[in-house]
């Protein structure tokens, strides 16, 4: 393997650890949302925004950021179990991450990962849209559910390219296989 195959395989290998890293991250706060909603209420004043205009309208950020954090405490004071989706959600994203190691050890060999994970990538927009609309989430926030398929498969794509870029080299084996 040359210099130049090396250097290609570190890069692949980076960006493939950027997309883990993101997943375990998307994941693990998915299990604390109660905790993270109370401190983005607090740390964005939404709260403070709202109460301050009942008379007028608070912005409608705001106001949502409010409705979710006060929803969330409600289902969980009278609904705790229904939490759990929420760590099923994180178990996802964590086995989902182990799946790409696979990639990242031998990324020729395992490039239908990056495949796979384009298409689901590709998927969180409709999916987003279409399940936002019918659940009455604002499109400004289903549009922020939609830049994670979007920020999602940019590491995917270079990885993808990389990986092609590395199986079509004539230099020798690669690492792993």
């Amino acid at each position: 393997m040359t210099e130049f195959d090396y250097r290609l395989l570190r890069r692949l290998r980076a960006w493939t650890l950027v997309f883990i890293i993101g997943l375990l991250i998307s994941g693990a706060t998915a299990i604390p949302l109660n905790t993270e909603l109370n401190w983005l209420v607090n740390w964005s004043g939404a709260e403070r925004m709202v109460l301050q205009s009942e008379s007028t309208n608070a912005p409608g950020w705001a106001a949502w950021l409010v409705n979710v954090r006060d929803g969330l405490r409600e289902t969980n004071r009278k609904h705790p179990f229904i939490g759990y989706a929420f760590d099923w959600l994180a178990f996802g994203h964590f086995v989902i991450a182990i799946a790409f190691i696979g990639a990242w050890r031998d990324p020729v060999r395992n490039r239908w990962l990056y495949d796979f994970g384009l298409i689901a990538c590709a998927l969180v927009i409709p999916y987003a849209l279409v399940c936002g609309a019918a659940r009455g989430i604002p499109p400004g926030w289903r549009m922020i559910d939609c830049s994670f398929g979007v920020f999602g498969a940019v590491p995917l794509w270079l990885c993808r390219k990389l990986a092609i870029a590395l199986e079509t080299r004539p230099a020798g084996a690669i690492p792993g296989k």
